[in-house]
């Protein structure tokens, strides 16, 4: 399970969580607060949503963890949809199960710097070279082409 943790500052972290290490999600509804010590952080984080392996995103107002097709309005689970639009989607309910692929969370803390989530960044001078130029050729001579005649 990928586990998506925001800060309050906008900051965001992804942490893949094995099976054990996933267990003490499993059964808590999109809302509920957990332990951060999950993700190696002391306090709380909330979890706010999720989607399954296929990509169909969990929904707050869908009972249990099971796959169902609900008429939906525009919000989560569709979008690009008109006003009084609704059209019937397939989502998740609002239970974390195993079938889960991504989890999102919010932190209540601010997410601390660490070395390893910076990339190694290099000067812009040795990353952009520049191609060799190539001499540039004389333009070649336009020939004269005579119109030919019309027969009449």
């Amino acid at each position: 399970i990928l586990l998506t943790v925001s800060d309050t500052k906008g900051k965001s972290l992804t942490k893949e969580l094995k099976d054990a290490e996933a267990i003490p999600l499993l059964g808590l509804e999109v809302g509920a607060e957990a332990d951060a010590t999950i993700v190696g952080f002391e306090g709380k984080i909330k979890i706010t949503g999720g989607s399954d392996k296929s990509g169909v995103p969990m929904r707050q107002d869908v009972h249990g963890g099971a796959r169902k097709y609900v008429l939906l309005s525009p919000g989560v689970g569709l979008n690009k949809a008109e006003t009084g639009t609704r059209k019937r989607k397939l989502v998740r309910g609002n239970q974390i199960t195993e079938e889960m692929y991504q989890i999102n969370c919010r932190f209540d803390g601010i997410i601390p710097e660490t070395k390893e989530e910076k990339p190694d960044e290099k000067p812009k001078e040795a990353s952009k070279e520049k191609p060799e130029a190539k001499p540039k050729e004389a333009p070649k001579e336009k020939t004269e082409k005579k119109p030919k005649e019309k027969k009449e």
